[in-house]
């Protein structure tokens, strides 16, 4: 059996979807119904998202540390929707992160289900967790200006030979020298700050090259986000936000031949509303000048739950690492970091980065 053994630093909400979907599409596959809407790849290079199983987890609420996996991604200040019941315990026992600076502590002034209680307990050894229970990737799911703290996980998987999937806004794979480390130790790496399936940054993305492809002169663009969720209670501080509006503006940026003035585009959270619980709620909008430098206005609102989201990119990513893995490349991964991250090493188009996956998961089947 192919089995991908992975860590997760931080079950919170995004690791709660993630878990509930392995298990999930494990009962598809039992069901041998493989057209289960939600995947952009059921089979990746010979993965099934059932080949996933979690050997180890990592988190500082009191809440969850001590206990299985099962009932930590239950448990507050989780809020995601429990969209599959987990019929079993999952053999897991979440361990005491490094607190660091994974948690801010303007979160204090609000109600306890709704923010971190940081368990007084000792850390974990986290390398030899890692090699202990034998992980192949570490999942990093640390709040938002969580630095030192994802710093201190990625030293860990270099210590320990273990791959990272950085889906958080820290930028690790996408900092070359950090980069160089990982390569140098070939160990196949993928971030950073993970893209949804259908989400605010990928639409972004993709109406401002269909802008440009389509010949009409970007003015300004902003685009605003909403939820009630413990990502957006934690980036209420604003200083912990300065690599997540580089990422996302980066990204979109990304897609112009000329990039906008900073004073023309603005991308970031707007505000934190607690009763939307994990629901995300994007406002965006672009002007620009079309034929006869006649004017043209374009606003979108989407409603989506942000876990599940971005758990359905992470699922492909897990496996694109996996495959580098069997074939031992080292380093940042190009394409699958491109096409599945906001901030990676090397920014392409959506299609180009989507061509060069197919082309990299086909080489694996090749071989």
């Amino acid at each position: 059996m192919r089995q991908i053994r992975i860590a997760i630093a931080g079950v919170g909400n995004c690791a709660s979807s993630l878990v509930q979907g392995i298990e999930f599409y494990k009962r598809s596959a039992r069901n041998n119904n493989n057209s289960i809407p939600g995947l952009m790849h059921y089979n990746l290079g010979g993965y099934r998202p059932g080949d996933i199983t979690v050997v180890a987890a990592f988190d500082i609420d009191k809440r969850k540390v001590g206990k299985t996996l099962t009932e930590a991604i239950a448990s507050k200040p989780n809020c995601t929707k429990i969209f599959y019941e987990i019929p079993r315990r999952l053999p897991v026992t979440v361990q005491m992160g490094a607190p660091l600076d994974g948690f801010s502590e303007h979160l204090n002034g609000y109600p306890a289900d709704r923010r971190f209680m940081v368990a007084d307990r000792k850390p974990a050894d986290v390398v030899k967790t890692l090699k202990r229970t034998k992980a192949d990737i570490l999942l990093n799911y640390l709040p938002v200006g969580s630095d030192r703290a994802t710093a201190h996980y990625a030293e860990a998987c270099l210590e320990s030979g273990v791959s990272l999937v950085n889906c958080v806004p820290v930028f690790i794979v996408s900092n070359r020298a950090w980069a160089k480390r990982f390569q140098d130790r070939g160990i196949p790496a993928i971030g950073d700050d993970v893209k949804s399936q259908i989400g605010a940054t990928i639409i972004h993305r993709c109406l401002t090259k269909l802008f440009e492809d389509r010949g009409v002169k970007i003015e300004t663009t902003y685009q605003l986000n909403v939820g009630g969720n413990t990502d957006f209670l934690n980036m209420l501080n604003r200083s912990r936000l300065k690599s997540k509006k580089i990422s996302k503006t980066e990204a979109v940026q990304s897609q112009l031949h000329i990039p906008l003035d900073y004073d023309n585009i603005h991308i970031g959270p707007s505000d934190y509303i607690p009763w939307l619980n994990d629901n995300k709620v994007c406002f965006l909008r672009i002007e620009g000048k079309g034929f006869g430098n006649v004017p043209l206005h374009l606003e979108m609102r989407l409603s989506v739950e942000d876990s599940p989201n971005s758990a359905g990119v992470v699922i492909d990513a897990i496996r694109c690492c996996k495959i580098a893995r069997d074939r031992k490349i080292g380093g940042a991964l190009i394409s699958p970091s491109a096409y599945f991250m906001k901030h990676p090493l090397q920014q392409y188009s959506d299609d180009e980065a989507r061509e060069m996956v197919e082309e990299f998961i086909k080489a694996s089947r090749e071989r």
